[in-house]
């Protein structure tokens, strides 16, 4: 065969030799792209249950999301969220827990010591955070705050200084209070511990507490009633029964002119006049990172100790005051460190 004829062929056979190696390369590049695509497609499934709604709780149900969505993990694209809300009722509340134990989730969040407890029953392989829990290890949530063990952490939102400081206050601002009048659900662990708490506080300045029980929402407004004439100022707990219907405990406040105090910060902005706290957004943001620590970067619950609250500041109500009858001054504005924030107009 000549040179001529050859050239063409051989032509022929560098050309297919070529498009083999391009086509090579070709499924190769696919495959790893299809390698990367799935890295970055995860997905998250996280089941979330609450006690009830009121302001504090959903707040720190915004900040826990919000945490994940900054972190890039985002309702509606790669997380999926099954959000259940007990409405206060025990059977409810171990339905929930029963259900999400059964479920395939990647985390599971409880908001509430009811809620908290409940899930720590039921689920025992999926990652448990809690938030707005006051006192975890009471509760029997965790073995210890800094070692909690097992498949589950979070934050407390509550930190025994801020009870102090709080009745530090009423006793240097509010020299005429002698007798503070608390409405409690005593079927709630941390509103019996926080009632103990500031019982004992209150006690060192020669201030008495007087208890008004109720076991429900709808007996809230006769308990506080009831407080009218025992007590000269009221108080109330991160107690969520209570906090349920605070709107009647405003109401009776300002209509027989009794300073009220809260333990949050929401009931403050709601008409409550002071409190020590911090904004629960921010604590369920706080919460949030755990669980981003937990889906992204593989620990584990019994790693992370619980959290606690640190910054607190006073925070007071101006517009409660005046309807109150309480005549706020520089010496009580003094106490608030972030008075921009912090003193409510």
């Amino acid at each position: 065969m000549s040179k001529k004829k050859w050239l063409p062929l051989a032509l022929i056979l560098s050309l297919t030799a070529l498009a083999g190696c391009s086509q090579t390369d070709s499924a190769g590049d696919a495959k790893s792209g299809d390698s990367a695509d799935a890295s970055s497609s995860k997905t998250y499934k996280i089941a979330i249950t609450q006690i009830v709604e009121h302001p504090s709780l959903d707040a720190t149900r915004e900040g826990f999301v919000a945490a994940l969505k900054d972190a890039g993990i985002v309702e509606g694209e790669n997380l999926t969220l099954d959000y259940n809300n007990a409405q206060g009722d025990s059977t409810n509340n171990l339905s929930i827990a029963q259900k999400i134990a059964g479920a395939k989730n990647d985390l599971v969040l409880a908001i509430a010591t009811p809620s908290a407890q409940a899930v720590a029953a039921q689920v025992k392989d999926t990652p448990v955070l809690f938030a707005a829990v006051t006192d975890p290890v009471g509760a029997k949530i965790v073995s210890s705050m800094e070692q909690p063990g097992g498949n589950i952490t979070g934050a407390s939102d509550t930190n025994p200084e801020a009870i102090k400081q709080l009745a530090d206050f009423i006793a240097e601002q509010l020299p005429d209070i002698k007798t503070v009048g608390l409405v409690l659900n005593e079927g709630e662990p941390n509103a019996v511990v926080m009632a103990d708490r500031a019982e004992q506080e209150l006690s060192a300045h020669g201030i008495k507490l007087v208890k008004a029980a109720v076991t429900n929402t709808s007996e809230v407004q006769q308990a506080a009633q009831s407080l009218v004439g025992k007590a000269d100022a009221l108080y109330i707990t991160l107690d969520n029964t209570v906090v349920s219907a605070v709107d009647t405990i405003i109401k009776i406040a300002n209509d027989n002119k009794l300073p009220f105090f809260s333990s949050d910060r929401d009931t403050v902005e709601k008409g409550a006049f002071a409190t020590v706290g911090f904004k629960y957004y921010d604590h369920g943001y706080q919460v949030g990172e755990m669980a981003v620590e937990i889906l992204k970067d593989g620990k584990k619950p019994a790693d992370l100790p619980v959290a606690m609250q640190e910054k607190l500041d006073l925070i007071l109500n101006l517009k409660a005051a005046e309807a109150q009858g309480i005549e706020v001054t520089d010496g009580m504005k003094s106490k608030v460190q972030d008075q921009e924030n912090d003193i409510i107009q």
